[in-house]
């Protein structure tokens, strides 16, 4: 048996080394599509990186341009601040203007109303001046109390009016 033993040892170190070899290939091959997957997981990841980078430099553009509209909104906010406050100064300015017109027209009205009540007192006192030169005269009353207006005639031609001679005087005729 001992020719036939070196040759059982050699199949047998042959055999272990073929199957040391089939596992080495199942482990290449299997490691190999890991690492398939893996370069697939990697593209997959790359191209969602690339996607967000996109994604990330517009949102930039949109956040710079959404600073950009809120600066300009912040000017006209204030230039409408400032355009706000001149019309409430002018409204201020006119109303007290208006108070002051007011005040005026008050003032005059006032004013008016004293020298009317003032001519009505001296027409007043003319007018008992005049019925006392009337009763000292002995002439009737031309004025009884109820005063009213006659229109205005307009005359063709002026006529002197007959005036009453007191004592003393002459008379032309």
């Amino acid at each position: 048996m001992a020719p036939s033993a070196p040759r059982t040892r050699a199949a047998s170190a042959l055999r272990m080394k073929q199957i040391a070899l089939d596992n080495q290939g199942r482990t290449i091959r299997r490691l190999r599509a890991q690492l398939a997957t893996e370069r697939r997981g990697l593209a997959t990841m790359k191209k969602e990186l690339e996607d967000t980078q996109v994604a990330l430099e517009a949102s930039h553009k949109v956040i710079a341009g959404l600073t950009e509209i809120g600066l300009s909104m912040s000017k006209k906010i204030e230039r409408m601040k400032v355009k706000k406050q001149q019309v409430r100064a002018n409204h201020v300015e006119c109303h007290q203007k208006f108070q002051a017109r007011i005040h005026e027209a008050e003032d005059s009205m006032q004013a008016q109303h004293l020298l009317i009540e003032d001519l009505v007192d001296e027409k007043d006192s003319l007018l008992q001046t005049i019925h006392g030169l009337q009763e000292a005269n002995n002439a009737p009353a031309p004025f009884d109390g109820d005063w009213e207006e006659e229109p205005e005639e307009e005359p063709e031609e002026e006529e002197m009016e007959d005036i009453p001679l007191g004592e003393g005087e002459i008379d032309d005729d």
